[in-house]
């Protein structure tokens, strides 16, 4: 007997609500943003904004300035102090550590008990609702689920507050109901130490029946391709012949989508990206056939965008969900059971619908080359990068890039540093590719490419193995949620590679 397919109904009520999106998506947000005043009203935060006296959204947009981590770095500082009813009325007793390399310190984001429940965990079970959905003869629920997360440590070496990776919070405080189809245990997902909690789990689970994985693409590979060296497989569904589903998200998938390929073949395994930040959960995939992901509307997050061209103004414009243009660049802003209020979260979308609303991530507001007005983002560098690798065969492990601002010729060109898994045939042809696909998807690198007046062909250092590795390791984030800078408008990420380049 199928146990998934008597599981599944459990989610059909459910189903029906996310089905609303379509028709009620301004309705539901705006019951959203009533529920997290009201709530806060009370707190040091509310009465400062007067929030008992804020009746419409015009009024919130209006009274509430926009906020990055600067502005709620005093608050978060006072919260890890002890201090309660600052930002958000229940205690703060746990803080996700930032997966960000963009700054040396890291960010400690509050994680409130409402936001596991009302944000975190229900987008893990909206994810495998929709995933049922997606797929009615699924039998998720017959195996188990590797989850590959981060660690934790106490916060300010007190025992009842924790700070840690985001992965390692939902891991510590997952319902027991939730520990019975999960893999591996705590003691071990929970590890610090990166390399010996990937042996640990690849021990411990070898012999598990595995039918679904949920994490970062680029560290999971790490995991998989370990477990086939320690068996002598080809293939991972020769470990785990019921493998059928991979959540995953924190970084895009398509410079991975050909190695995943390559490591597992079955016709019977599915790719569902997910939207799951430090700061919350924002969507999911729903559609096999559509790469976008449907936001999620009815959680503890209010969501508001800024145009890209407007970010880094004095007074930006804000629109809210239903006054955002499909296929247009916005910086994401977001208000949360958190008791994080009109806070940039540094990632950029853009709509593909809205009906119901749908979404691409399309890169990070930091992480961009405009050194010359070219303004590329991570979008385009992941569009050039797949064709690149498809008309050359090669594989990528990882990669950045960064302006030459000028060089003893005078000239100014794009650096890339790139770990390949596999080469190009041609590596001249890769880049002649690369270049010409950003000129197609970006009409000012073209303009700027052009006659090589202000901007000469891009060029591709190859990076050593393990060089973007042994980077996050020199700056102690390996593993978890920790991610490469992709783009850097400045030298200073890369120059560090490029030392490390030449170490063995």
């Amino acid at each position: 007997m199928n146990s998934t397919k008597i599981i599944r109904k459990l989610f059909d009520s459910r189903l029906k609500e996310i089905d609303l999106y379509a028709t009620q998506a301004g309705e539901i947000q705006s019951r959203v943003l009533t529920r997290l005043i009201k709530e806060a009203q009370n707190t040091e935060w509310g009465k400062k904004y007067d929030y008992k006296s804020i009746t419409s959204y015009d009024e919130f947009r209006r009274r509430l300035p926009v906020q990055t981590y600067e502005e709620v770095k005093p608050y978060v500082e006072r919260l890890r102090a002890g201090e309660k009813n600052l930002i958000w009325p229940s205690e703060i007793r746990w803080f996700a550590k930032s997966s960000g390399t963009t700054n040396d310190k890291s960010k400690f984001l509050p994680v409130s008990k409402e936001a596991l429940k009302d944000i975190h965990y229900k987008g893990g079970a909206d994810a495998v609702a929709l995933y049922l959905r997606m797929n009615p003869e699924s039998r998720f629920f017959s195996g188990k689920g590797v989850i590959l997360g981060g660690s934790h440590s106490p916060n300010h070496n007190s025992r009842h507050s924790l700070v840690g990776d985001l992965s390692a919070i939902l891991i510590q405080n997952v319902s027991p109901l939730v520990n019975l189809i999960r893999v591996p245990k705590k003691e071990i997902a929970l590890m610090s130490e990166w390399e010996s909690k990937i042996e640990a789990i690849a021990n411990s689970t070898i012999q598990t029946n595995v039918t679904s994985l949920s994490g970062v693409p680029s560290w999971f590979l790490v995991l998989i391709k370990r477990i086939l060296e320690k068996t002598g497989k080809q293939h991972l569904e020769e470990v785990w012949p019921n493998l059928e589903v991979f959540f995953h998200g924190g970084v895009s998938f398509t410079p991975y989508r050909d190695q995943y390929h390559q490591v597992i073949q079955s016709p019977n395994m599915h790719y569902v990206e997910t939207y799951n930040a430090s700061e919350g959960y924002f969507g999911t995939q729903n559609d096999p056939a559509d790469p976008s992901m449907l936001l999620m509307i009815d959680y503890g997050i209010f969501y508001e965008f800024i145009p890209l061209e407007e970010v880094g103004k004095e007074n930006p414009k804000v629109f809210c969900l239903e006054e955002v243009e499909l296929h247009k660049n916005y910086a994401l802003l977001i208000t949360t059971s958190c008791g994080l209020w009109r806070y940039m979260i540094g990632d950029t979308v853009k709509f593909t619908n809205n009906k119901p609303y749908k979404f691409v991530i399309t890169g990070r507001t930091k992480h961009f080359i405009n050194a010359f007005g070219e303004e590329l983002i991570v979008d385009n560098a992941e569009k050039g990068l797949s064709k690149a690798c498809a008309a050359t065969g090669a594989q990528i492990v990882d990669y950045s890039a960064a302006p030459v601002f000028m060089d003893e010729h005078a000239k100014c060109r794009h650096q890339w540093l790139i770990e390949f898994a596999k080469m190009p045939d041609d590596l001249d042809k890769f880049a002649k590719i690369l270049d010409d696909t950003l000129k197609e998807v970006n009409s000012d690198y073209e303009a700027k490419r052009q006659n090589d007046l202000a901007l000469q062909p891009l060029e591709i250092i190859v990076a050593r193995r393990n060089l973007f590795h042994d980077w996050l390791d020199s700056k102690g984030k390996l593993g978890g949620q920790h991610k490469i800078p992709r783009l850097s408008n400045t030298r200073e990420y890369i120059e560090e590679m490029l030392k490390l380049n030449f170490k063995e």
